[in-house]
Order: C-alpha cells, then structure tokens, then sequence
C-alpha cells in the first residue's frame, strides 16, 4: 500500500512540474494565447480577441501571426489605424503572407490610396498569379483609376480561377452597372445568388438593384425572401419598407413596419420603424403618438428619447421636448446631439442668444459639427441675422448634401429672395432623399411657379397631395397657386383642408387670412382666425395674426390687439417678438413710455435681438431724444453689423445733429447698398451728399425718392435746398412750397419760409 501511494505521489508529482514547466514556457503560452483569441473572434467577441492576440505579442514582439489575427480584428472594430499597423508589423516580420498583403491593399482601397492598392495586388500575383482575391483587388482598383476595361477582365480572370465564388459575381455585377451594362450586372447578381441562396446580403443588393430599375415587385421578391431566411434579422425588413416608400406604396410600407414591430418585439431598429414611417411621410401627428407610446414602452432606450425630442419640437410643444432632453443630459451631460437639441429649444423659445454662445462654442471645438452649424443658422435666423443664418445653413449642406432640413431653410431663403434656381436645386435634393414627403415637391412646384411654368408646378402639387393626403404641404401649396392666379374661392376651400388636417399650421391661416383681405373681408379673416385660436390655443403666432387684422380694422381696435399681443407674450415668455409689436401699437398710440418699456423688456429676454434696440432707437427719435436714440442705433449695429435701417437713422441723424459727416455718409452708402429700393434710405444718402456739397448725386436720389413717395414733405424740403444749391430757382421753390402744401407744420417750416423768401425775385 505504501509502495502504491508512494507510486502516485511521484506521477502527480511529475504532472505538476510538467505542467509548470509547460506553463513557463514563452512558446506554449504565446500559442495557447492565440488559439483563445482565435476562439473568442469565431464567437464574433473581438475586444475579447484583440487582448488574448495583443498577450501573445507581449510575449513575442515577433510573433507574425499573431500580428496577423489582430490586424484583421482589428478590421472587424473598424480601427484602421491598429489595422494598417499590426498588416505592415505581419508583412515586415512574414512578407510570403499573401493574405496580410491583400488585406493592406484592401485597406489602401478603402482610404482611396488607388495605386497602393494595386501595387499590393501586383506584389501577390508575381508570387501567385492565381490567387482571386488578389485579382479582384487589382480589378477594383482598376475601376477607381478609371481603367474601365482592364478592370473587367480582372475580374473575369478571378471569376474564371474560381467560378464558384458568388462574391467574385456581386464584385463582377458592380462593375458592369459602373459602365451601365443593366443585363449583364442583373446576370452576374442572379449567378451570385444562385451560388449562395442562402446569403442574406447578396439578395439584397440584387433586390436594390431591382429597385433601382423601378422593378418594385422584383425587388420586393428578394426583400421578401431574405425576411424568410432570417425572419429574425431586422435588416430586410427595413430595406421593404424604404422600397415601399419609394415605390409610394405608403400602406405597404405601414403594415410592413408593424409586423417587423409585432415579430421583433426587443429589436430597437425594428419597433422603431414605424415611427420612421410615418416621419418619412411627413405624417408628424401618428409619428408623434407612435414615439410616444415607444417612449412609455422602452424607458430606456435614448434613441426613442432623441427622436421624441425631435417630433416634440417639430410640433411645437418646446416645454414636453425640454423635459424629455433634459432625462438624457441628466444620464449623459456630454451627450452631443442632446446638447445642440437643448440649443435647437432654446432657440424656438426665444433665447437665441443664449444658444449663439453656445453653439459658437461647439463649433469651435468641432468645426465639422453638422448640427451645430444648422441650429446655428436658426439661432441667427431668429435674432434678425438673416445673412449669417444663410451661411451656416451652407456650410451644413456641404458637410452634407444630404441635410434635408438644413436645404429647406436654404430653399426658404432662396424663396425670400425670388431665386428659382436655388430653390430647384433644394427641392430636388429633398426628394431625392425623402421621395415620399411633400415638401420637396412643394418646393420644385414654387420654383416652376417663379418661371410661370404653371402647368408643371400643378402637377407636382398634386403629387404632393396624392403621396401626403394627411399632411397640410400640399393643400397650402396648391392653395397659394389658385391665389396668384386669382381664384380665390378655390384657394379659399384648399386652405381650408389644409386648417382641417392640422389646426397648428400657421402657413395656411396666414395664406387664407391673405386671400380674405384681398377680397376686403376683413371680418371673416378675424373669425376665421379666432375661430382657429380655439382650435389651437398654444399657437402663439395666431394671436399676432389676430392683433394685426384688429390693427387693420378702421378704426384700429388697439385694446384687443394689445391682448392679442399679451397672450402671445405669456404663451412663450422668452419670444420677443410679441413684445416688439407691442411697442409699436404703443408708439403708434402716443404712449411713448409703455413703448420703450415693451422695447427693453424685450432686449431683456434677447440681448442680442438687433430688432428690439432698433425700436426703442426709433421710438426715442419719435419722442424727440434724438441722443439716447443714437446711442441705441449703435447698440444696434454692434449686436448686427448688418442691419441696414439702423446705419440709415444713424447716419440721418449724425447729419442732422453735427456728427462726423464721413462716417455718416459710409453709413448711408451701407444702407443704400442693402436697401436700394427704399426711398428713405436714398434720402438719407442724398442729405450726406448734400452736406458733403456733391449737389447733383443729392438731386438724383431725391428726384428717384420722391418718384417712390410723391407725399413726403422731408424729401422735397431737400430737393428744394439741393436745387438751390445749384441756382435752379424755380426747381428750388417749387419743391420748397410743395414741402408746405403737403405739411404746414413741418419739423423745418419756419426754415422753408425763410429759403421762399430768399428765392423771390428782387
């Protein structure tokens, strides 16, 4: 017994030292290190992976193949750099690795480094000329150098080393629909799925490119046919529904995504979908109830939270979309697009200059910040600096084209200033992305409309409303047509559905409201509108409309537009703008006090609203404080450079009050280049030339103003002085006594009487 115990002892005992020998041994243990990791990227857990390779070269800083397994997890992490230098590690330490080397000219592909890549095939092929991997590399780069020919039979040659490799097929398929060979790209696709039935992304790609033929019920065969082989995978349930959308089968695209809804119940793509529908179909109310119900369902989930936040704005209801924003900076404070979220509210409030700070500040840490360059161009848009919003909404579009809603507030500059062209090119991109939404062909119908192509601007109007009979777009846009083409009855009725798909749309009450007034029915349009108010108590800007049209009654109902206006103000009490319409019913009351104090009040909520500095400027001047509105006029120009009225009262005032004659004529000659058209402002222009004693430029603007505004008493005063200047006598009191018919009490009549009496003959 002993003798057998003993026996036992001594073999456990030689296994254990063995084994630590085995343990302590570099070449063992780099290899077990590699055989885990290898393990490990077979079950797809590449980080796991990437340290039990990143072990193994601890071990063996030479250990090529080791180098090898991690280059290619690191492809699968997307590292490219990890991945470039762990390829060219492998090729220094094993440079008859032909697969590194097709992998590193694969990479070089990616990174558009064309002739690198070919350079790496060429290297394999002198070793291996039939390696096909190495011949579709050559092909594809081929292709990018343009060498369109020598890329094809490339590929023809992997295809005929090994005609049973379906991806040589797909490769093959993409060439040919570079060179638009339809018929051979659909027979190489066919062939590739024929070889591997069961690849889900090879059926996909021949379903896109059925798609792209407008071969909708081919396309939908392999759609469907992919779902059937992975019922599981959400990927072919999102590529039907997009197929159904741009096949305009709305219902099929809806009933498409509830299934994948119903079927995929904890995939986050799949319960999404629906909501993206109806959002791609510009149906915001069911996409805002579906994100609703998808916030209730799944707390967690931050994306269903952002895109919420998104819908809740887009609806106006900034205080709902506040809170929820605000649940995901409170689990992520430095969560990007929830902070330019924050700053897109905060400017829908009326805080733009708030969100100018801050998204100054995100650009100049990411300059190539998409959203932040929009939300940008909002916050300037919404503080009156129109130029500046512009180009921030450009910039948005070249970083990308593909920004729809940044290209929409292109098109509606491009609208504002009357430029067809620009508007085209806007809507042609918003349909190309969003080929089922309204809006694009809305805007390409007011581009057809600016060229008087009628006929074609109707057609894409009822697109617009066949694809989106539940969005309001359409119905407005048609509207506006019948209006410019004077039949106001019928845009009468289209602004009214339009009102009854979405009570909230204020483009349409404005449009009906305008056709009313051209047809002097001033009290339908205010019923109309309270009417509306009733329908849409939150909407703010129905009250403006509403104390606009009791200013427009005769005579004007002050009291209830100062209500109207109020409850504006109360409704969103950051928004400056019913505060500065208050103080210009004030000012045009004779309250020059509640004026002022409306003007600062909004200055207080927006300090960096040029428009509520200008006011005050203006209704000071109208007071007679001509001082206190100079300095608010340069106020005004330090928030906005480029706000021509204020450098016009400013320079009209430095001439009158014995300012600094340059400086006031660079500011009338600024204003003048903004406002060319004004008559008011080529006054302006003129009194500087006239104080600068250039007489005959002073002259013809005031001739062109007073062709403008035959009334006003100012501009003939001038003219008269000008012409006397000149020794026109009888130009100069002509105008001069116009000046008194027009107004007795003229500001400077007692100085026209003395300029008469000079003018008579002795």
């Amino acid at each position: 017994m002993k003798k057998n115990a003993y026996s036992r002892f001594l073999v456990a005992t030689i296994a254990v030292v063995a084994l630590a020998g085995c343990s302590r041994d570099p070449n063992v243990r780099k290899q077990k290190y590699l055989e885990s990791g290898t393990r490990y990227f077979q079950k797809q857990d590449y980080r796991a992976a990437a340290i039990q390779f990143q072990n193994a070269i601890q071990i063996d800083p030479k250990y090529a193949e080791a180098h090898y397994q991690l280059a290619r997890t690191s492809l699968q992490l997307r590292d490219w750099r990890a991945a470039y230098r762990e390829l060219t590690r492998t090729i220094e330490l094993d440079p008859e690795n032909l697969k590194a080397q097709v992998d590193l000219g694969d990479l070089f592909l990616a990174a558009r480094h064309f002739d690198q890549a070919q350079q790496h095939a060429d290297l394999v092929l002198q070793k291996d000329p039939k390696n096909v991997d190495a011949h579709i590399l050559r092909s594809n780069a081929l292709a990018q150098l343009q060498q369109t020919d020598a890329s094809l039979n490339e590929m023809q040659t992997a295809i005929d080393l090994n005609p049973e490799r379906a991806p040589s097929y797909v490769n093959m398929a993409a060439l040919q629909m570079s060179v638009k060979d339809a018929a051979a790209a659909e027979e190489s696709f066919k062939k590739a799925v024929s070889l591997d039935p069961k690849s889900i992304p090879t059926r996909l790609l021949l379903g896109t490119f059925y798609a792209r033929q407008q071969r909708w019920s081919d396309a939908e065969a392999q759609f469907r046919q992919a779902i059937e082989l992975e019922p599981k995978n959400v990927g072919p349930r999102i590529v039907l529904c997009r197929l159904f959308l741009a096949s305009h089968q709305i219902s099929q695209a809806e009933q498409a995504a509830k299934e994948a809804k119903d079927q995929l119940k904890d995939s986050p793509e799949a319960y999404r979908l629906l909501g993206d529908v109806y959002f791609q179909i510009g149906d915001l109310p069911k996409a805002l109830d579906e994100y609703a119900s998808l916030y209730k369902a799944h707390p967690k989930d931050i994306q269903v939270k952002k895109n919420y936040v998104q819908l809740l704005v887009l609806q106006g209801r900034l205080g709902d979309a506040d809170k929820v924003n605000a649940e995901i900076l409170k689990t992520n404070p430095l969560d990007q697009q929830s902070l330019l979220a924050h700053d897109q509210i905060l400017v829908q409030q009326g805080h733009a200059a708030q969100a100018l700070d801050q998204l100054q500040a995100a650009i100049k840490n990411d300059p190539s910040n998409v959203m932040a360059h929009y939300y940008l161009g909002l916050a300037f848009n919404a503080t009156g600096d129109s130029g500046q919003a512009e180009a921030q909404w450009r910039e948005t579009v070249r970083l990308n084209p593909g920004f729809l809603q940044a290209q929409m507030a292109l098109a509606s500059v491009a609208l504002k200033k009357g430029d067809p062209v620009d508007v085209a090119n806007a809507a042609e991109a918003i349909i190309s992305a969003r080929p089922t939404a309204p809006d694009g062909y809305v805007l390409r119908a007011s581009a057809k409309a600016f060229k008087h192509d009628q006929t074609g601007a109707e057609v894409d109007l009822n697109t617009a409303m066949e694809i989106a009979p539940h969005n309001p777009a359409g119905f407005t846009g048609m509207a506006q047509l019948r209006a410019s083409q004077k039949r106001h009855a019928d845009s009468e009725k289209l602004y009214e559905q339009a009102l009854t798909i979405e009570p909230n749309a204020p483009q349409a009450l404005q449009g009906l409201v305008a056709v009313l007034m051209a047809e002097k029915q001033l009290d339908k349009a205010l019923a109309k509108v309270t009417e509306m108010i009733s329908k849409a108590p939150e909407n703010g800007g129905y009250y403006i409309l509403e104390s606009s049209l009791l200013l427009s009654k005769k005579p004007p109902e002050f009291d209830r537009a100062e209500a109207a206006l109020q409850k504006a103000s109360e409704l969103n009490k950051s928004d400056a703008a019913p505060l500065l319409l208050l103080s210009e019913v004030y000012a045009s009351r004779g309250a020059a006090d509640k004026a002022v104090a409306s003007a600062q009040e909004a200055i207080q909520r927006n300090p960096k609203d040029a428009r509520a500095y200008f006011l005050s400027g203006a209704v000071e001047e109208r007071r007679g404080n001509w001082q206190k509105a100079q300095e608010l006029y340069q106020k005004t120009l330090q928030v906005h450079p480029d706000f021509p009225q204020a450098s016009n009262n400013l320079a009209y005032l430095m001439l009158e009050h014995g300012g600094n004659s340059d400086v006031a004529l660079s500011l009338a000659q600024t204003a003048r280049q903004k406002l060319p058209d004004n008559p008011s402002v080529a006054d302006t222009l003129a009194w500087a030339y006239y104080k600068k004693g250039i007489y005959s430029l002073a002259i013809d603007l005031l001739e062109e103003a007073i062709k403008n505004a035959p009334a006003d008493p100012s501009f003939h005063y001038h003219l008269g002085l000008a012409y006397e200047k000149i020794d026109e006598k009888a130009k100069a009191r002509a105008h001069l006594e116009r000046t008194l018919q027009l107004n007795p009490a003229f500001d400077h009549a007692a100085d026209v009487r003395t300029a008469l009496a000079a003018l008579q003959p002795a």
